[in-house]
């Protein structure tokens, strides 16, 4: 049985015509991993296009139909139909969730903790304390920093369920991510007197 803590640097050479890669150690299984090297390359050289073109960094199609269900949902909250901006914010989050991997994660980032922060502000509008909070926390763990919104809704989700310790400590560690932002500061001074009334 090998010494797996053991490595052993293999004498390696490369063909400049062919690029192939070639080895004077006669290890058997070295030999069988370098023909399988060797056979892949030559078959990639052989594609009518061996080199496939770059991705385009981003889709700018996406981009505006994810705009276009934010501004879908803020409309509907807007009209009072909390239910429909739901599902407006819903498939812009599925259609912001699916971008391909190599487009800008900060991209994703963002439109993720604006969708989730806006989901969360209409299920508070409905009264599902849960839901809201969930998404609330969503919104943050998106963005932490510049996202006063999504904290203050989820210590709002917090209080409003009866859960005043969780909802100080959640005020508290938004304070130290944004500031003394003022929403903030203003729902952590109500959750002390409901603290103390209790």
């Amino acid at each position: 049985m090998e010494d797996t803590e053991t490595f052993t640097l293999l004498p390696l050479h490369m063909d400049p015509a062919s690029k192939a890669i070639a080895s004077s150690n006669n290890s058997r299984a070295l030999q069988e991993e370098l023909k399988i090297l060797n056979t892949l390359h030559r078959s990639l050289l052989s594609l009518e296009s061996p080199v496939p073109p770059p991705p385009i960094p981003v889709n700018p199609k996406r981009s505006a139909n994810i705009t276009k269900l934010r501004e879908s949902g803020n409309n509907e909250f807007r009209k009072g139909k909390h239910a429909d901006a739901i599902k407006f914010y819903a498939l812009g989050l599925q259609m912001a969730l699916t971008r391909p991997p190599w487009e800008p994660s900060g991209l994703v980032r963002d439109e993720v903790a604006g969708l989730y922060a806006n989901r969360a502000q209409a299920h508070m509008a409905m009264s599902s304390w849960v839901e809201g909070s969930i998404d609330a926390e969503a919104s943050v763990e998106a963005k932490k920093v510049g996202n006063a919104k999504a904290w203050w809704r989820k210590g709002k989700c917090l209080m409003e369920m009866g859960r005043l310790d969780e909802a100080r400590d959640w005020v508290g560690r938004g304070l130290e991510m944004e500031g003394n932002e003022a929403d903030l500061v203003g729902l952590g001074k109500e959750i002390e007197k409901k603290t103390t009334k209790a």
